[in-house]
């Protein structure tokens, strides 16, 4: 996770824009990503799930970076993060062994989006 501000795709983000945003709005856009990308699995398009999954982590990993300075007014959240990233990878590149599919993740983000748009 030691990357600099160059190397990333949101690069504006990553360069603290970030850590501004609450939980649920960098929630929402990550799931905005992995939507995407599971839809593109669906479709076999494997280039645009690998493209979309990779901005989705990157997100995700920014949050987990983020977690410690959200920690008072989410408890549990770098856990709940980390065992995020553990599924996500285990659906667009593992074994699937969570048997994780498209109408989860919808699920799992709706939430996070609704209470982003407040």
């Amino acid at each position: 996770m030691d990357r600099t501000v160059e190397n990333y795709q949101h690069r504006a983000l990553a360069a603290g824009r970030w850590r501004t945003m609450t939980l649920s709005e960098q929630l929402a856009n990550i799931g905005s990503e992995f939507g995407r990308a599971a839809k593109r699995k669906e479709k076999g398009d494997r280039e645009k799930e690998m493209k979309a999954f990779e901005r989705g982590l990157e997100l995700l990993d920014l949050s987990i970076q983020d977690a410690p300075a959200k920690k008072a007014e989410h408890p549990g959240v770098f856990r709940e993060l980390l065992r995020l990233r553990e599924v996500m990878c285990d659906y667009f590149v593992g074994e699937n062994e969570y048997k994780t599919d498209r109408a989860f993740i919808e699920r799992y983000f709706y939430d996070f989006a609704v209470c982003a748009r407040r």
